[in-house]
Order: C-alpha cells, then sequence, then structure tokens
C-alpha cells in the first residue's frame, strides 16, 4: 500500500504542460518560474514531511556567529529520497521530471540527486555561483528543481538568477563563497544580463541550468526558508574525467560505480522520465 493519498500519487503522476514560448525562454536565460507546480495539497504535505527529516538529520548546532559564510547560508542535507519513502515518491514525481525534460529539450532524465536547502532565521546570502562546477558531468543538459515549500519573499531569501550567464566562462572554476561572490559579481556587473530578483509565490518554483549563475539573499525573517531541490541530468550523460577536488568527491557520492567515458548508469541515478 502507498504511502500517499491517491489525490497526491495522482497529482505527483500529472503533467506539467509547458508552453512553446516558456521552453524557449529556458533556452535563451538557462532559467524559468513556473506557477503552480504544487498545488496546495502537495505543499502542506510534503512541507511538513521533509521539515522533519531535516529537523531529524540535522548536525548543525553552531551558533549563526561562529560559522562561515557557507555555513551561515543554509542547512543542507541530501539524498532525503533514500532516507523516507514519502520523500522518494516527491523526488521520483513524474510531474517534475518531465518538465526537466520538457526544457532541456532531451528524451528523458535520471537523477543526479537531490537536497534540501534550509535557510534559517538571521541565515546569510548564498554567494554566487555556478553548480556545474561541483559535476563530473560530460555536456550541460542539467537542470535544478528549486522548490520553496511555502511562499518566499524577498526578505526570505529567494533564488537570483544572472539571465542567460550560462555564456560566461570566468568564474566557472570557483567553488560557492566569499571569492565566487566577490569576483562573479564584479564579471556580472560589466555584462548586460539581467539580474532577476523576484518573490515565488506557494507552489511556484524554479528551474536552472547547471552553467548559469545565481545567489540568494540573507533570510531577515523570523521563519525558516524551507526549500528543496531536485537536480536532474539528460538520462544519457555521460561521466567526464574529474577536473577538480569536488567532482572526484561528487563521483564517489552521488554516482559511485560510474565509469568515465560511459553513461552514468547506477543504484544512485534512475531514470525518472523517458
Amino acid at each position: 500500500m502507498s504511502v500517499l493519498s491517491l489525490s497526491l500519487q495522482r497529482f505527483l503522476d500529472e503533467p506539467y504542460a509547458l508552453t512553446d514560448e516558456q521552453k524557449a525562454f529556458y533556452q535563451q536565460n538557462r532559467f524559468i518560474k513556473l506557477k503552480q507546480v504544487l498545488n496546495a495539497e502537495a505543499l502542506e504535505y510534503f512541507s511538513a514531511v521533509i521539515t522533519e527529516k531535516v529537523q531529524e538529520l540535522n548536525r548543525e548546532s553552531r551558533a549563526m556567529e561562529e560559522r562561515g559564510t557557507y555555513g551561515k547560508a543554509f542547512l543542507q542535507l541530501m539524498n532525503l529520497w533514500r532516507e523516507d519513502e514519502r520523500i522518494r515518491a516527491f523526488v521520483f514525481s513524474r510531474r517534475l521530471a518531465g518538465i526537466a525534460a520538457g526544457l532541456m529539450q532531451c528524451e528523458g532524465v535520471r537523477m543526479y540527486h537531490d537536497q534540501a536547502l534550509y535557510k534559517e532565521p538571521g541565515g546569510g546570502f548564498t554567494p554566487w555561483h555556478a553548480d556545474q562546477y561541483y559535476w563530473p558531468l560530460e555536456t550541460d543538459k542539467t537542470v535544478t528543481a528549486w522548490m520553496p515549500l511555502q511562499a518566499t519573499p524577498l526578505e526570505m531569501g529567494p533564488l537570483e538568477f544572472s539571465a542567460g550567464s550560462h555564456e560566461i566562462v570566468e568564474g566557472r572554476e570557483l567553488a560557492i563563497g566569499d571569492e565566487s561572490e566577490a569576483m562573479i559579481a564584479r564579471r556580472l556587473r560589466v555584462t548586460d544580463f539581467p539580474h532577476v530578483v523576484e518573490a515565488f509565490d506557494a507552489g511556484e518554483i524554479s528551474f536552472h541550468s547547471g552553467w548559469v549563475f545565481h545567489r540568494a539573499g540573507p533570510n531577515t525573517t523570523d521563519q525558516m526558508r524551507k526549500v528543496m531541490t531536485i537536480i536532474y541530468m539528460d538520462r544519457d550523460m555521460i561521466l567526464k574525467q574529474p577536473e577538480n577536488e569536488n567532482q572526484v568527491n561528487d563521483w564517489n557520492t552521488w554516482c559511485p560505480g560510474a565509469k568515465v567515458g560511459e553513461i552514468i548508469d547506477t543504484p544512485l541515478n534512475p531514470v525518472l522520465f523517458g
């Protein structure tokens, strides 16, 4: 018997219809925000379930002032799909994976990994960065679903994007931190890539590619900013020779057993659509 209600099961499998305009917007800007992807039932249920698991697994006990920039940015818990059947059903949603495949214009997608990113009350900013610096993946056919589990006003630190900045090569070699924030901010100031920072409505989520630069502001409210993310890759993604230590770590953590030059087809990287 499923752990979810029948209505939730049906919703997670229900396609979300992308328009040609939305697909074109994503291809040009390499990010998009989509409204009403999650309904009220899904938000209420999975916010409670994921938050419960984050609280159970979180090991960060230091005061905010004792942490560095990265530690102040968020609580980060990964591959929650392996910890809870209910979260697994959410992460394996064909509704969400179908959007990823449609935006990337590929026949199917498999999972790289998931992660919860909870920005505590008083939590700091998330520096400018590009995710794919960390990933030993052959192509840029990657996309992250960034899913707030509540309405997210500007004061709570929603995700910000530099639209079209996947074209910038400078800064790709930087891990997330103070250096990436300073250098990438300088680089973006001398370009004409639009800086997009907007609140998220309840049920609205964003998708961004691995090389588009993004950041988030601090959480100046007294409420937790609860976000779940899923990182998708092309179903036929090839593992490349890692180019830095972080990519070696990601290989060993998220796709152990995969071989350089071959499709990443491991038990941790199931096909979710297609």
